[in-house]
């Protein structure tokens, strides 16, 4: 019988923790539906207007989440967004639970709070991005593995098997979630009877099911997913200089208060571990090869900040651990620190997403993150301007991230089209021939401009008509060249069209 739970304090209280989970929710909301879109968002809106079983960027969840609110709200930055946002909420209720049966209601209440006061989940479950389903549904296997362990029901492996099919459906990273689950099974002794259960294997066959439309994806597109992804893995030289990024993005998107909870808890859990506590040892095991993976990955190339988001429900659970039993050695300092560690990521992430909204300064340029999200609507109003007047009937790019924001700028007028990376738009439905070879405006950033000679190696015919800027509160982002162009050489669609130039 478990033991009856101490009182707690008002703000580690479910119904406390429900309400700060809702208010949050809705400013993020309001944040996703008034910020502009950042690149990769208007890049993967793109796979929501063309739903299928897989990307040539990544496997398909993230576009099924986005094609899910545009169905319910038009293709808006708010329907890209908003099935992201509700998953962080409904994520916080799986973490309470998960952390409740792993740790105790006081640890659980602070896991709740700590993730929401992470920088990365604060400001990131905004963003509509392949990590928002990543991170849900790795919490969501957690959370039926802890409950595994609670009921010592066989059948949880079902729905393990589940979660992590659709989590290998979000990101691949998931793999090493299963990777962690089977040096659970092996190094815990109170796991590895499941090994006899039947259950267990047909999990890990349900895992697989959920995920062989992927593989059947790739398979038809000459594994070009697969080989974006997993090709990030080889190693092409070793270098020392991204582990120090490494290590300062984790503290810094965790919250630098937190990390440090986190690093102590840490210690604990590895303490538990090695005296044969499952509990402690699914936490610890579960995270472990991820997180050896991003740091070999980092001798050897960038391992980009958003990147480790699955394993911070992990990190949160071992910063609450401390949060809840501070060490008797200096109570007093570790609860002060404690209690600093909240009111510091949220207040950060709060300024953070109303510069997204209204931009407190434009003194950081391109270096700004947010700043991408601005100046396009501008940028497209005078596109269509100079095309009306050059009799171009659509726009022609060569950078992804150019032709994502301006076709959502654009949505309804002129068609824009990427000419070369053609795997990136096989979902898409093609611009008609007598389209694409009819007079265009081709844009390109000015540091990218292939310039004249270049294009005419393509068209017929290329002229420079205009430069237009991107600007936020005055300051140029960057400059956009446009050029007419007419009579391409091939059709601009074509899979191996020779651009970028």
């Amino acid at each position: 019988m478990r033991e009856p739970q101490p009182a707690l304090p008002v703000w580690l209280r479910p119904g406390f923790l429900v309400l700060f989970v809702l208010v949050l929710t809705g400013i993020r909301l309001l944040v996703a539906a008034n910020a502009g879109l950042a690149e990769d968002e208007a890049y993967y809106r793109l796979w929501g207007l063309s739903p299928a079983f897989g990307y040539y960027d990544h496997p398909p969840m993230i576009g099924w989440w986005i094609a899910a609110g545009q169905a319910l709200f038009g293709d808006t930055a708010f329907a890209i967004r908003v099935v992201c946002v509700l998953s962080a909420a409904i994520g916080s209720l799986f973490l309470w639970r998960t952390a409740d049966i792993l740790f105790g209601r006081k640890a659980a209440g602070w896991s709740v709070l700590f993730f929401n006061a992470t920088i990365l989940i604060g400001v990131g479950s905004v963003i509509a991005t392949p990590d928002a389903p990543s991170v849900f549904f790795w919490g969501l296997s957690l959370w039926a593995l802890a409950e595994l362990v609670r009921s010592e029901n066989a059948n949880w492996w079902l729905a393990i098997g589940f979660f992590a099919g659709f989590g290998l459906v979000a990101k691949y990273s998931v793999l090493f979630l299963g990777a962690g689950i089977v040096l659970w099974l092996l190094l815990m002794p109170q796991a590895r009877r499941w090994l006899k259960s039947w259950q267990l294997w047909a999990g890990g066959i349900l895992a697989l099911a959920v995920f062989v439309p992927v593989i059947v994806w790739n398979a038809g597109h000459e594994w070009a997913s697969f080989h974006k992804q997993f090709g990030r893995a080889v190693p092409e030289g070793w270098t020392l200089k991204y582990l120090g990024e490494l290590a300062g993005a984790l503290v810094g998107l965790l919250n630098p208060l937190i990390a440090v909870l986190a690093a102590a808890g840490a210690g604990r859990v590895i303490s538990r571990t090695w005296a044969g506590d499952q509990k402690a040892g699914l936490v610890l095991l579960t995270t472990l090869p991820f997180l050896a993976y991003l740091v070999f990955h980092a001798f050897h190339a960038r391992v980009q900040g958003n990147w480790p988001a699955p394993i911070f429900p992990a990190f949160v659970m071992m910063a609450a651990l401390v949060a809840a039993d501070p060490p008797c050695a200096d109570a007093g300092f570790w609860r002060r620190w404690t209690a600093t560690a909240v009111p510091l990521g949220l207040v950060v992430s709060l300024l953070v997403l109303v510069h997204a909204v209204h931009p407190l300064t434009a003194a950081f340029g391109r270096k700004d993150p947010t700043q991408q999200t601005r100046g396009w609507d501008a940028v497209a109003n005078q596109l269509s301007e100079i095309a009306e007047r050059e009799g171009a009937g659509w726009i022609a790019t060569d950078r992804y991230y150019l032709n994502a924001e301006l076709a959502f700028s654009l949505r309804g007028g002129l068609p824009v089209v990427q000419v070369n990376d053609r795997i990136r738009y096989v979902m898409q439905v093609p611009q008609p021939v007598s389209l694409v070879t009819s007079p265009a405006l081709f844009v390109a950033p000015a540091k990218r401009d292939p310039g004249l000679e270049r294009l005419l190696r393509r068209f017929a015919r290329a002229e420079q008509v205009a430069t237009v800027p991107r600007r936020v509160k005055g300051v140029t982002l960057e400059n956009i060249v446009v050029y007419r162009v007419e009579s391409p050489d091939k059709d601009p669609r074509d899979p191996v069209y020779p651009l970028p130039l």
